[in-house]
């Protein structure tokens, strides 16, 4: 299984590059190597928005799939500004074309 390399950018704009593997979520590589600013409190299941990122523009569409239903109206209920690019990173599940991708954070996820 291959590694993909994804730049978590704070609110305070502070990076932090991973490896995820392939196969994993954006929201795990965060929760696995204690990225601050993605907290995952319901473990990548689709119950919770605390996983909330905004893609980078660069990214926006290479993600290729858009949230799903489920998904939006989570991102509706979220205590950070919705965006154009917001997403749940528990929903972008790392792929070979995915590495280099970026997410910025937003300042709380409550």
């Amino acid at each position: 299984m291959g590694m993909g390399k994804v730049t978590y950018i704070g609110a305070d704009g502070a990076s932090t590059t991973i490896d995820v593997p392939e196969g994993e979520s954006v929201m795990r590589g965060a929760v696995y190597n204690e990225v601050e600013g993605i907290v995952g409190e319901c473990g990548g299941g689709l119950a919770c928005a605390t996983c909330h990122c905004y893609v980078d523009e660069a990214w926006a569409e290479q993600l290729g799939t858009p949230p799903s239903k489920d998904e939006r109206e989570l991102l509706e209920s979220a205590s950070a500004e919705l965006r154009p690019t917001s997403r749940l990173s528990c929903q972008i599940i790392m792929a070979p074309a995915f590495d280099g991708l970026i997410v910025h954070l937003p300042a709380s996820q409550y």
